[in-house]
């Protein structure tokens, strides 16, 4: 069951977000992935408060060869396992694998959110959270209309610094009794 909020999809990034960043490399398997504190258990906090849970992610390291997009699904499935493992849900990933910046798909573009809708045409993009921690996941937001969160656990700009920090501010506001 959905409880009734202002927001009724959220959108995240992956990397530095859902998953630990890797400076200046890429997650290529399964064995590099590593949960951020907190990111289960914020997910399934955050599950029942949202319809629609989608992960937006730039994948960069797909189109330079640096691991295949078979390994990036794998990845992406066994995300969604451990989160449902954990009480929470994952109900669809978007990546761009283009090298290109001005790919329409590639974030701060759009085309991942609009791919979103089209799967899911409740989507309501004014009804939208995005959470990330970069500029081009804010300016992504902000291009769709949505409200962006920026976290980031070194940037005092942050708003908040990780998923679960967020998690317990949305379910304190909005009353889920966490």
């Amino acid at each position: 069951m959905t409880v009734q909020t202002a927001f009724d999809t959220l959108f995240l990034d992956r990397d530095g977000v859902i998953n630990v960043l890797r400076p200046h490399d890429y997650v290529k398997s399964w064995d590099e992935f590593e949960f951020t504190d907190g990111a289960i258990e914020a997910l399934r906090m955050l599950s029942p408060l949202f319809r629609h849970i989608v992960v937006v992610t730039n994948q960069r390291g797909v189109g330079k060869g640096v691991m295949t997009e078979e390994a990036l699904r794998t990845i992406h499935r066994r995300m969604i396992e451990a989160v449902a493992a954990g009480g929470g849900r994952i109900d669809a990933v978007y990546y761009c694998a283009d090298r290109n910046e001005d790919s329409p798909n590639r974030k701060p573009n759009t085309g991942m959110a609009l791919q979103a809708r089209r799967d899911f045409p409740d989507i309501d993009f004014s009804k939208t959270i995005l959470v990330g921690d970069s500029g081009s996941d804010m300016e992504f937001g902000r291009r769709i209309g949505a409200r962006t969160v920026l976290i980031h656990p070194d940037d005092p700009a942050a708003a908040l610094g990780s998923l679960y920090d967020f998690s317990l501010r949305y379910c304190e506001e909005h009353g889920s009794g966490v």
